[in-house]
């Protein structure tokens, strides 16, 4: 049910004219990888035969296309009995905020029924899989362990492999897949925006990260999922690909998807990501930070940041609008960042008081080392042997160079 291993390594050329277009923060729509990409929902050929018949469920979102058209258009166009979707966090259309209660309803343009996944009702019930023959999940991560989708995979696993109904994963590239980097978690963290004893950065597919999921047996009971993966074609972790559809509302931007894993930690955090501006995720900043040089103000915007933190008031802090660069040539986490909006800030204030902060990075050791003033260099030594011993075991369930 896979496709043959077609691998091409992206071009030299290619690499560098994207490496050249996000260093100097070219916008998004202009940087063409997909040209030599072809995600796993675009290999119909592979999975419409085993849809054939049946009826099956769809866990998507606004970034499951199929070229230029929803995911869920095309199989209905071909016949395949879409009898249900399931939707993650930001909604099936991708219109909600972060942590915006998500509901159940109705797909507007095709009167099939939406189940959220998202709020109280994060994994499928047995009676939301009732005469479902075959799942279907196709949704772009962004390579972070706190970006939820991975964690809604995860629950729709379980419930699959509880209830007897083979799930398919059509596979799309890692924007972050050439990486691995960051505190592995401690399962004492365990919660919605971390469920795995993996890095911050963890250097998987979506595809490649289901097969772990399965391989190390971290679903309820040690069951496992009748599990098979589209392959994405011409892809390798070296591959840098422009996303041509914002996986989230507050992720505009290549710049602001490799910066990402190295500032979603600042939401533990009174330091503002720049939620409630048109740069999420590419600035930073506080009220209390000392340096006044660049500063901006939040302010609601609707359907990306309601109420966003530190609504109308001056926060000063750091313009990172050409920082993805610097990403992937170091191929690591930014510590620099966090460790400087600490030191010019309020520290007595700095980190919030319900320590999300700890979920987020899956551990409370980063916390109380940048208390304690250790540098990055002791900081990431702390991080071993663990990153080692996960880097070893991911390359079993790797399925692209």
């Amino acid at each position: 049910m896979t496709l043959k291993n077609t691998k091409k390594i992206l071009s030299l050329g290619l690499f560098f004219m994207i490496f050249t277009a996000v260093a100097c923060n070219i916008p998004a729509q202009n940087i063409d990888s997909s040209q030599k990409i072809s995600v796993g929902a675009e290999q119909t050929s592979e999975y419409f035969p085993l849809l054939e018949g049946k009826k099956v469920g769809l866990v998507g979102n606004q970034s499951s296309m199929v070229g230029t058209t929803h995911l869920l258009d095309t199989m209905l166009h071909s016949g395949i009995n879409v009898t249900a979707i399931f939707c993650p966090e930001h909604g099936f259309r991708g219109q909600a905020e972060a942590g915006a209660r998500i509901n159940d309803g109705t797909d507007a343009q095709t009167g099939i029924p939406i189940i959220s996944l998202y709020g109280n009702n994060k994994k499928p019930q047995p009676k939301q899989l009732k005469g479902i023959d075959i799942m279907v999940f196709d949704i772009q991560d962004v390579g972070a362990r706190f970006y939820t989708y991975i964690s809604t995979l995860h629950y729709v696993m379980e419930a699959c492999a509880e209830n007897g109904v083979p799930l398919l994963v059509l596979d799309r590239p890692n924007p972050n897949g050439f990486y691995v980097d960051g505190p592995v978690l401690d399962t004492v963290y365990r919660s919605f925006v971390g469920m795995h004893p993996v890095p911050v950065v963890h250097g998987m597919t979506i595809g490649e990260y289901a097969q772990m999921i399965n391989g190390e047996k971290w679903l309820k009971n040690g069951v496992q999922c009748d599990l098979s993966v589209i392959k994405i074609l011409s892809y390798t972790h070296d591959s840098l690909y422009h996303l041509p559809i914002a996986p989230s509302p507050n992720l505009q931007t290549d710049n602001s998807i490799l910066l990402y894993p190295s500032l979603c930690c600042f939401e533990g955090t009174t330091v503002s990501v720049g939620r409630g501006t048109p740069t999420p995720f590419e600035i930073i900043g506080s009220p209390t930070y000392s340096d006044k040089s660049f500063s901006f103000m939040p302010k609601p915007i609707k359907g990306v940041s309601n109420n966003p933190p530190h609504n109308g008031k001056t926060c000063y802090g750091m313009n990172l609008q050409k920082a993805g660069a610097e990403i992937v040539k170091t191929k690591r986490l930014n510590l620099g960042y966090l460790l400087t909006m600490y030191r010019k800030s309020d520290k007595n204030t700095f980190f919030l008081k319900n320590n999300f902060f700890d979920k987020l990075m899956g551990t409370s050791e980063l916390r109380k080392q940048i208390k304690q003033g250790l540098t990055e260099k002791q900081i990431r030594e702390s991080w071993e042997p663990a990153l080692s011993e996960y880097k070893t075991m991911r390359e079993k369930y790797l399925i692209y160079e």
